[in-house]
């Protein structure tokens, strides 16, 4: 039940993530430390008070750290304004046409 309910906490936080401008996306994963610690915190601050939900939150967090390590292998991140592209996906093509 604990992994199960991280797992739909996971689901949720990627839902939202995946609203997001690519750009943002891919700047966000510029800073992979600060994400999952971010995302970690939010999922401790909304689900404490159990130790079903803290366990539940660690798991999400868990998931969270390894989808942005799979995020910036395979679709790249932008640092200090240069893209540094992924090994499956070069999205620069994506992003020529959205310079905000």
């Amino acid at each position: 039940m604990i992994i199960e309910s991280g797992i739909i906490i996971f689901v949720g936080l990627l839902l939202l993530a995946i609203k997001l401008p690519l750009r943002m996306v891919l700047r966000l994963l510029g800073y992979p430390f600060a994400v999952d610690i971010t995302a970690s915190i939010l999922a401790y601050a909304l689900h404490q008070g159990s130790f079903t939900g803290m366990m539940a939150a660690a798991v999400s967090g868990l998931l969270t750290s390894a989808m942005t390590s799979a995020a910036r292998y395979s679709i790249g991140y932008i640092s200090n304004k240069k893209y540094y592209p992924g090994k499956i996906w070069n999205l620069t093509a994506n992003l020529q046409g959205d310079e905000h």
